[in-house]
């Protein structure tokens, strides 16, 4: 069995695996790069993967980086079954629109200037069009159920504990004869943590591709990050200031939701006016109550219904532009969550080149900020910035509550592979991850259980 990696190599974006048996090929994930100009210049389906002969496609999860070039694939002649879990379908379906809306509105601002510059017009990646026609090739599968994708090759999906409906893809396929045992990770989420269900453990495998973003380090705890969390903006409220948070729409928003809810209902904060200004975090949010199967069994009561309205009064929706606009003209103490996560677009940037200037903001950072996004800009300390055209001199307060991650940390990696490195039969291979994140997980691979994990480049061939 052959497996080529096709993104997210060395980096943490651009996940796709190419899986080829004597009988089939199929990819597990296909998604966007994101975060920079040089791996934006890698979104396109390389000619090897040569889209008309992949019998399948399954996703780990919806979120952009893991179901992205899904339109490009189908642009380039796909015409197979899409399988991943129901809420993971329709996390992809959101995430996929609101792309080619971003795409759009990208592509008509860039236009305008290349008109003035009398340069040809560009086209953006794909356009909604082209994501309609990816949704028609939908099929949902449950958890732990053992499904045949494509000849003598089959796969289980076990919860992730990322986001709703992520899950871990289990594949087994025949191969010259005998069969291999292939774990595609897809990104882990921490344990004990509200919202997500636990990952689910391992027996065994051949393979393990396993995701090392935060391979080299371990999130606060829980109880420390909701404190602190809850001591920043008590702070911010006191100085009358505005939170910002840059949001991404789908896990963070909800989480964030719930603890706010939790720490009124508490009497640790007085109601505030809280603004969630991203119409894509509110579909999302209402995937999460057609859900609420998939969610921690402590939350789900939350999620029912329109119970979160009714549990945060204080929450007003942003749904049009002007609404958006108008927080401008409005006083603090508020919080404003919107998009997108990592800063580079979104209604977030517009917040940000108003109120960065102000001593009294508070940007909180609460996940992944990709190499050289504007989120890792601010984190890195740059000032002033550049926010659409303009010089922003940074006087806020910019702070990173990283105990919110829906990635495992160092500690929790270790825990969901640890029923395998035991074993020492499997073949680890660390993908996902930055290099320094990568190496260290594998030192400490090394050190825990006598394992040599690898640590493939984008578009090595790895035969298992």
């Amino acid at each position: 069995m052959l497996v080529t990696l096709h993104g997210a190599a060395n980096e943490v974006t651009g996940s796709c695996y190419l899986v080829e048996t004597g009988n089939c090929r199929v990819l597990i994930d296909c998604g966007l790069f994101q975060g920079s100009k040089h791996l934006e210049r890698l979104n396109f389906i390389p000619a090897s993967i040569n889209a008309k002969k992949i019998d399948a496609v399954v996703l780990t999860h919806g979120h952009l980086d893991h179901c992205g070039r899904l339109p490009l694939l189908v642009k380039a002649g796909f015409k197979g079954r899409i399988y991943g879990t129901d809420g993971t379908l329709d996390i992809a379906r959101l995430i996929l629109m609101d792309a080619a809306k971003v795409q759009a509105d990208d592509t008509d601002r860039e236009n305008r200037k290349r008109v003035k510059a009398g340069q040809e017009p560009v086209k953006p990646l794909f356009t909604a069009a082209d994501s309609e026609r990816v949704f028609k090739l939908f099929h949902p599968l449950p958890y732990n159920k053992w499904i045949s994708i494509a000849e003598h090759l089959k796969i289980d999906l076990i919860e992730a504990g990322h986001i709703l409906g992520s899950s871990s893809v289990i594949l087994v396929g025949d191969h010259n004869g005998g069969k291999r045992r292939l774990v595609f990770s897809g990104d882990l989420g921490q344990w004990n943590i509200p919202i997500n269900r636990d990952p689910a453990l391992l027996d065994t495998a051949d393979a393990v591709f396993m995701e090392s973003t935060y391979g080299g380090r371990n999130h606060p705890t829980y109880c420390d990050t909701v404190k602190e969390l809850t001591d920043l903006i008590k702070e911010a409220v006191g100085k009358r200031g505005k939170i910002l948070i840059p949001t991404f729409a789908v896990g963070r928003t909800q989480q964030l939701l719930y603890h706010l809810h939790e720490m009124f209902r508490l009497g640790e904060i007085k109601p505030f006016p809280i603004y969630l200004d991203s119409p894509m975090a509110t579909a999302a949010t209402e995937i999460y109550s057609r859900h609420t199967e998939l969610l921690d069994p402590d939350v789900r009561d939350f999620f029912v219904g329109d119970n979160i309205y009714a549990s945060l009064p204080s929450l007003k929706i942003c749904t049009t532009a002007l609404e958006s606009q108008a927080l401008n003209d409005v006083e603090g103490p508020c919080l404003i969550m919107a998009g997108a996560g990592m800063c580079d677009a979104g209604r977030i940037l517009h917040h940000l080149r108003h109120n960065l200037s102000f001593p009294n903001t508070l940007v909180l950072i609460v996940g992944y900020q990709a190499r050289e996004s504007f989120g890792r800009q601010l984190l890195d300390g740059v000032n002033p910035v550049k926010i659409m055209g303009q010089t922003v001199f940074v006087r806020a307060k910019i702070v990173s509550v990283e105990g919110f991650s829906a990635h495992a940390g160092q500690s929790d990696l270790l825990r969901w592979i640890e029923p395998v490195a035991r074993l020492k039969r499997a073949r680890l291979i660390l993908t996902h991850g930055e290099p320094h994140q990568l190496n260290e997980l594998k030192y400490k691979l090394q050190d825990e259980f006598g394992v040599s994990p690898e640590i493939p480049s984008i578009g090595d061939t790895l035969e298992i």
